[in-house]
């Protein structure tokens, strides 16, 4: 990745979001991804807002849905 990479913003849907437990193990998930740098996830809207540079979608999405829960990318 690099320092001069343009900064992204990728909006993924999450199906399967119950409560706040299920919003931090989704925002963890995400932030410990290459490249983020901020995490938003809106369990009302059932999306999560992910920002940062050099993001790879699919490795979100598989990152969530290894929780059990069910993302695409909006």
């Amino acid at each position: 990745m690099s320092l001069f990479s343009k900064k992204e913003t990728l909006t993924l849907s999450v199906k399967g979001m119950h409560c706040p437990k299920c919003v931090a193990r989704v925002t963890e998930a995400l932030e410990a991804a290459d490249g983020v740098t901020r995490v938003s996830v809106s369990l009302e809207q059932e999306n999560t807002l992910v920002e940062g540079r050099g993001l790879d979608p699919e490795a979100l999405v598989a990152a969530v849905n290894d929780l059990g829960f069910q993302a695409a990318l909006a």
